[in-house]
């Protein structure tokens, strides 16, 4: 069977020389004939590529541009089809990654979640929220957690490493986090917290701070009496 196609599509060379360096490449894409879809940024600006020369590819490309948007709080360029930015000015790359990823993996009718960035946490009776509070002129995530866990505060400060880890985001506090342009990503921590919620190694290596902590205090002679 032959292959309905358009017309020729630029090099890799070209692509770089217009778009910028490839970001990311997500290798299947399951709704358009599992084509392979790229990130590419330059200045600011990311670009969403294909070089694949199936028909309707065209649109394809724009409405994972456009799902950019939605589920990643980033603008279009205006009188593109195929490109978006940060209104911040800043480029998160890490959660970039994760958001063209769910763009082109998740189902284009998937209806966008509202309201607060909640999530059930695996490993405890927790359900975890992560709310924006406006912190010294730039905005925060505080991360809360309600139900039943035997050291929730421990759950927290794990999260908030998630978010330092995969968001690219700097520790305002024990139990806060924030971007580093200071402004509010709502949909990228919704996007994040999932992910941010599963990093054992963080709270292991904090559940292994406390413990080096009690050891110290016992070897100085402060350990309290039974």
């Amino acid at each position: 069977m032959i292959r309905a196609t358009v017309s020729k599509r630029p090099g890799v060379l070209d692509v770089i020389r217009k778009y910028g360096r490839c970001l990311e490449l997500v290798s299947i894409d399951p709704h358009f004939h599992d084509i392979t879809v790229g990130i590419y940024l330059s200045d600011g600006v990311v670009t969403v590529w294909t070089f694949s020369g199936r028909v309707g590819v065209e649109d394809r490309i724009q409405q994972i541009r456009d799902l950019l948007v939605v589920r990643g709080d980033m603008v279009a360029v205006d009188g593109t089809r195929n490109q978006a930015r940060f209104e911040c000015g800043i480029v998160h790359e890490r959660p970039l990654s994760f958001l063209i990823a769910n763009c082109v993996e998740k189902s284009p009718d998937l209806e966008q979640a509202t309201g607060p960035i909640t999530v059930r946490d695996f490993r405890t009776k927790l359900t975890l929220t992560a709310t924006p509070r406006a912190r010294d002129g730039r905005w925060a995530y505080e991360v809360t957690g309600v139900g039943e866990a035997s050291k929730p505060e421990m759950r927290i400060r794990a999260v908030v490493g998630g978010f330092m880890r995969y968001g690219e985001m700097e520790r305002v506090s024990p139990s806060e986090a924030a971007f580093t342009c200071g402004a509010r990503h709502d949909e990228l921590v919704r996007l994040l917290i999932p992910t941010a919620r599963n990093v054992s190694s963080v709270e292991d290596a904090l559940e292994a701070d406390a413990l080096r902590g009690q050891m110290t205090t016992q070897t100085l002679g402060f350990a309290s009496s039974p």
